[in-house]
């Protein structure tokens, strides 16, 4: 079972790729060394709440929101995680991934 260190951190990181963040850019928006944004994204750092707060600022979520990484733990794959992901995408992105399942799937 991974720790919560690792948990957070996989969690801040998955939320960086998805607003299309380079570690470089994060910690920019944050004021931090770039090493820390992968010490704590590798779960050898524990953010102070602080900085907790200034990433969730940076990402566009709340503090709450770097918590979320039940997910993460689970050897499946859940249909409102697919939801929430995909809500941001726009119809060409949607009919792509739809494409990409398919082929996957048959």
């Amino acid at each position: 079972m991974k720790t919560t260190k690792k948990l957070l951190g996989a969690r801040i990181k998955e939320l960086r790729k998805i607003r299309g963040l380079s570690q470089e850019k994060l910690s920019e928006k944050v004021n931090v060394d770039p090493k820390y944004i992968s010490f704590i994204e590798c779960g050898r750092s524990s953010p102070s709440l602080e900085a907790m707060g200034n990433i969730a600022n940076a990402l566009g979520v709340e503090i709450k929101d770097l918590f979320e990484y039940a997910h993460l733990q689970a050897d499946g794959v859940r249909a409102e995680e697919i939801e929430k992901l995909l809500e941001g995408a726009d119809e060409e992105k949607k009919r792509t991934i739809m494409k990409i399942i398919r082929a996957v799937v048959r």
